[in-house]
């Protein structure tokens, strides 16, 4: 069941994660990284700031078979210094978003996520994507995790926010 999709401002959010090139079908591997994510800022001391999130840079809708790019990040509180590697300190940007909470099962999203673009183009609202030869490149497109898995294994009771950046 989704909540009514929702206009809000955001300020920049910093955050750790890492960036891969996956298909759905291998879409897990990068999932895989995200406790490594959160023991490196613990084992420094660094606050998690909220729950994790996947940022969708780069994908084909229209193909899910296609690899597409995807950061999964942690957010923190303040600016972070990552040694060279696979992990990275990054900020998702400030500016306006579409947003929506979703509780449920994360396979349920494909259909919230389309159900969101209907109503922001039936509200003429234009997002911060960009439609290339590789597909469609996002400014930012987020699905974050509400649901700590260690204390709700289940998927059905999932809180999950799908938040889509505006243009300016």
């Amino acid at each position: 069941m989704a909540n009514q999709p929702r206009i809000e401002e955001r300020a920049e959010q910093t955050f750790v994660g890492v960036r891969g090139r996956v298909t759905w079908d291998t879409f897990g591997q990068l999932a895989d990284r995200l406790p490594e994510i959160v023991g490196w800022l613990g084992e420094r001391g660094i606050p998690v700031a909220d729950g994790p999130f996947f940022k969708y840079e780069v994908l084909d809708p229209a193909d899910r078979t296609r690899e597409f790019e995807v950061v999964a990040g942690v957010p923190v509180g303040e600016r972070v210094r990552v040694p060279h590697g696979e992990l990275f300190a990054g900020a998702l940007p400030a500016g306006r978003y579409v947003t929506v909470r979703h509780v449920g099962h994360p396979d349920e999203l494909f259909g919230v996520t389309a159900t969101v673009l209907k109503w922001a183009a039936a509200k003429g609202l234009v997002f911060d994507m960009e439609v290339t030869d590789e597909g469609e490149v996002w400014g930012c497109r987020l699905e974050s995790y509400k649901t700590d898995p260690r204390t709700e294994p289940d998927l059905h009771k999932w809180e999950t926010e799908l938040s889509f950046r505006l243009q300016d």
